[in-house]
């Protein structure tokens, strides 16, 4: 097992090396002088090409472009993603509240989405074709397809406004989580269910229950094997869950005035601050593939079998 985590984690480093210089390669093709927009965000009232120098020569933007990239990335890895073009501070104080702030709420959103998807999912599995198991799928494709934002929108004007219930942004408290939490919830497990009630089915099927409820074992404990067997199949889509939902938050966070990466990425993005929207997609990036070989390393702990295809 110690051979297979290692090669699995030795497989991700040159994929994390690959991200981070599409990274820094895709940055640097922007038609806009990023010397340009850090004198623009200084409030200068006339830049001249020897302001456009002398601000290149400040933030090494003078040198190759191989040993820009080297010092990026040796500096990154360290957490030190440079300053913000804007306000001058550095990246890593602006961005890591506000990743904090992001990961709490999809920690906390995958916590639900995930029992949310396994309730619902054998629930359906086990009353296949009758009306409930119709109903929860009619249902969760009606919702799912309710663009987040308008979701959002009527639970604030309903629950927020017309109730006075909970609150309409910020994170001043628990009850702030309730509402960003649920419209995560209802746009996510909506479609994770479905998987998890076609392994289900899958498994239902096999001659191990059969043989299980001819030996008379109870049916609870047929279920939960039923289940385990199951959730290996789900595994990697429910490990999936917590990088698409870290970086799918901008909506909801933009909605709910959430301070996290969202947030930040959108202003980042509308002021030009490169160096921020650098971070947040090298983050992102490092997040999916950090989760996709957790998910494979818990794959193989629940299957020995796929120890042997490295």
């Amino acid at each position: 097992m110690g051979s297979y985590i290692f090669k699995r984690i030795l497989i991700s480093v040159p994929l994390l090396l690959i991200i981070s210089f599409l990274t820094f390669v895709l940055i640097n093709l922007s038609p806009l002088d990023p010397a340009e927009v850090v004198l623009q965000a200084q409030g200068v009232p006339q830049i001249t090409e020897e302001l456009l120098k002398q601000t290149k020569e400040e933030l090494g933007m003078n040198k190759p472009f191989i040993l820009r990239y080297f010092d990026w990335l040796s500096s990154s890895l360290q957490l030190d993603f440079g300053v913000s073009y804007i306000n001058g501070k550095s990246v890593w104080s602006l961005i890591g509240p506000a990743f904090l702030n992001t990961f709490k709420l999809t920690v906390v959103s995958s916590f639900f989405i995930i029992m949310v998807s396994i309730l619902l999912g054998v629930i359906c599995a086990l009353k296949e074709g009758e009306i409930i198991d119709k109903s929860i799928r009619g249902v969760s494709f009606f919702l799912t397809a309710v663009p987040s934002y308008l979701l959002a929108t009527i639970l604030i004007w309903y629950v927020s406004v017309k109730l006075n219930l909970l609150p309409t942004s910020g994170m001043d408290s628990y009850s702030s989580y309730i509402l960003p939490v649920i419209v995560i919830t209802i746009s996510y497990a909506g479609i994770y269910f479905r998987n998890v009630r076609t392994s289900f089915l899958n498994n239902l099927n096999e001659d191990y229950v059969l043989y299980g409820r001819a030996s008379g074992l109870p049916e609870s404990k047929i279920i939960l094997h039923i289940l385990r067997n199951s959730l290996q199949v789900s595994i990697s889509i429910f490990a999936m869950a917590i990088p698409i939902i870290l970086g799918s938050t901008v909506v909801i966070e933009n909605v709910f005035a959430w301070p996290g990466l969202g947030s930040l990425s959108v202003k980042a993005i509308l002021s030009r601050d490169f160096p921020i929207i650098q971070a947040y997609v090298l983050i992102l990036a490092t997040a999916f593939v950090l989760f996709n070989t957790l998910s494979d390393i818990f794959n193989a702990v629940l299957n020995p079998k796929l120890r042997n295809e490295f």
